[in-house]
């Protein structure tokens, strides 16, 4: 896959980041299977480590040029960031060492899954008829974060060994909790980045085969920094126009259309190299 082929589809990670909390986990990995498919077995370790280091820059921006009061939802959050943290670092380790096939079929059974659960149960696509969470001018009510806290661990493993970032789980759960769709986007960003940068620290430290790694000299222990380069130049000034400019999406439209992009990427996994 050449660099410009990348670059086009750094720009749909981009347009994932800014309306869907996606930091380009779930649509990067299938990328990189794919621009390092002659990595053989080891493509897949490689693709979610690229993918980490994708998604701690996507987040990492997304979160940074979001408002202030967007993010004051996350006060009272600290144990549930700490409990992403540690899991996605557990994550990382364990796919240091897991064998690539299961890793991959096991990153298509969770997607696939994820589509089920949200189709079929009452919650994201039929919201269930329950209060909203405070309005975030309400600075009276207690800070209780947007998830549960024990919710942190398995979410932050989860994502760091699939290599999803974390939003395909945090959003759907966002959403049941009663968030609307606009909001459980924007704060998928900022508790990415949190699962992403140990996830990330972890793989630069470590390594594929040599011979395999002599073809790919841009490897930075399991990143490809040329992949991750063209998806990034892609991805950014994407993500600052849509968080300067957001279009208006109707609430059911936006789970729709999230629902819809798991179906493609799911796909596009299921015939990667």
């Amino acid at each position: 896959m050449d660099f410009m082929a990348l670059l086009g589809i750094g720009l749909l990670t981009g347009v994932t980041t800014a309306l869907f909390g996606f930091g380009g986990g779930f649509v990067a990995v299938p990328v990189v299977v794919w621009a390092d498919a002659a990595l053989g077995p080891d493509a897949m370790r490689v693709a979610v480590a690229t993918s980490a280091l994708v998604m701690v820059v996507n987040a990492g921006f997304a979160t940074a040029v979001t408002p202030r009061r967007t993010l004051a939802a996350l006060r009272g959050g600290g144990p549930l960031l700490a409990l992403l943290a540690a899991g996605a670092a557990a994550g990382a380790f364990a796919v240091r060492y897991a064998p690539a096939g299961p890793v991959r079929w096991a990153f298509l059974g969770y997607l696939a899954l994820t589509i089920a659960d949200l189709a079929l149960r009452p919650g994201f696509l039929r919201p269930h008829p329950r209060p909203r969470p405070r309005p975030l001018a309400d600075t009276t009510a207690p800070a209780r974060g947007p998830l549960p806290a024990a919710l942190g661990l398995p979410i932050g493993a989860v994502a760091a060994f699939l290599g999803v970032g974390g939003s395909v789980l945090t959003v759907p759960a966002m959403r049941r909790a009663g968030h609307p769709m606009r909001l459980a986007t924007v704060l998928a960003n900022p508790l990415t980045l949190v699962m992403t940068l140990p996830a990330t620290a972890v793989s630069l430290g470590g390594t594929v085969d040599s011979a395999a790694a002599q073809a790919h000299a841009q490897l930075v222990g399991l990143v490809d920094l040329r992949a991750a380069g063209a998806l990034l130049l892609g991805a950014l000034p994407v993500i600052a126009l849509l968080r300067r400019r957001p279009p208006h999406i109707p609430d059911r439209a936006h789970a729709w259309a999230y629902l819809a992009l798991l179906c493609v990427m799911t796909a596009a996994m299921a015939f990667a190299g």
